[in-house]
């Protein structure tokens, strides 16, 4: 479980000092925003969706680094899927961070994104680390107000 627990402190801090698709684009085809008023995460999220796929997908924001980290991992996961694996996901991720702290957390499918298997321990940071995939989920829905993680 130390080894886990290194690697998360790793890949956390890794993205979140160079965060992956951190920039504003300029051709997004949907954007949206993201608060999570608990820890006042704020995220704005560009996608470019081509052909049921998401093409581009990039994000800016504030946060903290679980925030920032989730957004650029997630960011790296979705850029090329189409939207029902997208969707998908984000369903196995969600999961992953708020299953029953007695089942050992599954990551498989998930690639990088398993490294937040961690957060579940630490619920109040379960938001920080979903912000993200809600904004995500906004967006995908052509949804026009602020996504929350409440």
């Amino acid at each position: 479980m130390t080894d886990l627990r290194d690697l998360y402190q790793e890949v956390i801090l890794d993205h979140n000092k160079s965060p992956h698709n951190y920039r504003e684009m300029a051709d997004a085809s949907r954007i949206a925003l993201g608060h999570n008023p608990l820890c006042g995460d704020k995220l704005k999220l560009y996608v470019r969706i081509e052909d049921d796929r998401i093409a581009d997908v990039a994000f800016q924001g504030s946060g903290c680094a679980i925030s920032k980290a989730s957004a650029s991992i997630m960011t790296d996961s979705v850029k090329g899927t189409t939207l029902a694996e997208a969707e998908a996901l984000h369903g196995k991720f969600h999961d992953l961070l708020t299953g029953p702290p007695d089942v050992k957390a599954d990551g498989a499918g998930l690639g990088k994104l398993a490294v937040f298997s961690g957060v579940r321990e630490f619920p109040a940071r379960v938001k920080c680390a979903t912000l993200a995939w809600h904004t995500l989920e906004s967006a995908l829905k052509n949804q026009q107000e602020v996504a929350k993680t409440e």
